[in-house]
This record gives C-alpha cells, sequence and structure tokens, in this order.
C-alpha cells in the first residue's frame, strides 16, 4: 500500500468544534449532532479523527443535513501531529516518524473489520446511514457501498479525492455514489478516474454523481487552504455538494 507525498499535505482551517466524544461499536468517536433517523458516517483521512478539519466539517454535515454525524477513531488511538502538512515526506524520520510503520499498521485488511462494525452499528440504530470519505475514506466507502453486503451497510456514499483504491472496488457499488474529483491527483490518477466513470457514469448500474473540480489538487475538500487560489471555493463547494448529495438519499425533516 503505497501513499502519495499529496495525502499528507494542507492547512488546519480555523474555528472550533463543536461536538462531543463517544463510542460507536468499540471505537472513539467524534459525534455532532442528535437526530435519531438519520446518521453520516464519516471516515477520516490520514490526520485520523482528531483532526480539526474532519471535526469542523462533521459540525456543518450535522447541521446541514440533519443528521447524526459520527467521526470514528480508525488508527488504533494513534494521531499523527498537524505540523506535518506542511513538511515533505522526506522529512519525516527526521521528526522522529516512520510512514511505513504507520501504514502498516493501518492497512486496509487490518482496518476494513472495524469500519464494517461501525456501520453496522449505525443501521442497527438509523434508518438511513450514509458514509463520506476523503483520502484514506476513500476506500472504506467503497467497501461499505459494495454489493457484498446484504442487506447494505450504508444507503449512500460520498468520496472525496479517494486513495488506496482499487478498480475492483468501482466494480462493486452498489448504492448512490458521489464522487468529488480535484483535477490534480496523484493518488486518484487520471486512469483511475476515467475506469471509475465509465463504470458509475457511464454504465449507469447505480445512482451517480459525478463532479470535476479543475485547478485544484488532492486534499483541497477537507485541508484545502484559503491562500491557495481556488482551493478556499473547492472546498466550500466540495462541502455544499456532499451536504446536497446526502439531503437527497437520506432525506430531510
Amino acid at each position: 500500500m503505497s501513499i502519495s507525498n499529496c495525502c499528507l499535505k494542507g492547512f488546519t482551517w480555523n474555528g472550533t468544534p463543536t461536538g462531543r466524544t463517544s463510542k460507536l461499536a468499540n471505537n472513539d468517536t467524534y459525534v455532532a449532532g442528535d437526530n435519531p433517523e438519520r446518521a453520516i458516517l464519516l471516515i477520516h483521512d490520514l490526520f485520523g479523527w482528531t483532526f480539526p478539519n474532519i471535526r469542523l466539517l462533521a459540525d456543518h454535515y450535522a447541521a446541514e443535513t440533519s443528521s447524526t454525524v459520527y467521526a470514528p477513531d480508525f488508527f488504533g488511538g494513534e494521531v499523527l501531529p498537524s505540523n506535518i502538512l506542511t513538511q515533505d515526506l522526506s522529512t519525516w524520520s527526521s521528526l522522529g516518524l516512520d510512514l511505513h510503520a504507520f501504514i502498516a499498521k493501518n492497512t486496509r485488511e487490518i482496518r476494513e473489520p472495524e469500519i464494517f462494525g461501525c456501520a453496522r452499528a449505525l443501521k442497527e440504530k438509523y434508518g438511513k446511514v450514509g458514509a463520506v470519505g476523503f483520502c484514506y475514506g476513500g476506500w472504506a466507502c467503497l467497501r461499505l457501498a459494495s454489493s457484498e453486503h446484504d442487506p447494505p451497510l450504508v444507503d449512500a456514499i460520498s468520496i472525496g479525492h479517494p486513495s488506496m483504491m482499487t478498480k475492483e472496488d468501482f466494480d462493486d457499488v452498489s448504492v448512490p455514489i458521489q464522487v468529488l474529483a480535484p483535477e490534480k491527483d496523484a493518488a486518484f490518477t487520471r486512469e483511475l478516474k476515467a475506469y471509475a466513470f465509465e463504470k458509475l457514469a457511464l454504465d449507469g448500474k447505480v445512482k451517480c454523481e459525478w463532479r470535476h473540480f479543475p485547478g485544484v489538487e488532492h486534499s483541497c475538500f477537507v485541508r484545502g487552504s484559503e491562500e491557495i487560489e481556488g482551493e478556499t471555493d473547492a472546498l466550500v463547494r466540495g462541502k455544499e455538494a456532499v451536504v446536497q448529495w446526502m439531503r437527497e438519499n437520506l432525506g430531510t425533516d
């Protein structure tokens, strides 16, 4: 499993999360909102469940979709320091961080069972469940949407600049899917985009919304900077797109 430098770049946003911490299945989780009918599972990127931007997004999703949003810890309590956002991968060792060891502890095979477990816990409690994932969370949402789950674990998913996915992940999608695709993305390559677009948007087997974001790069939806031209607009439009998609597929009050 390889990780591109783009997966670890970006900026921390201003703002103070207003949710609470709790448990989902066996995982610590950040929770925003209190709707008893609808829930959204927000799967974090490589900076984990305590990263302020993820929690701020959870707050926005909860308020704007009228859902209860859960952002669990899927890294076993380990949190990457946000100061590496402006560092190149080559400097990790000088900061006392071992990228290869971190990735080895958080492979798809290791984390998939608990991601499925959290989705099942939500399905037992809520009538409608959506899943949203950026970067690392992208492959996980695709697996939650797989046709192997009967009944389905989720009712709709949204992925933005996903990483660590395979072509087979796109083959198996069986629930409505939204794809937010930045133009510049070393993880979601042009080849993978073309394959995914054909399978999802052109084949028409599932409901699909595909949104292309020209001029911006991987991480823009969850770690975009107000200082970089186009990224503020992209992160706002990306957030609003997810809200609209979840309201459309999970329902509204």
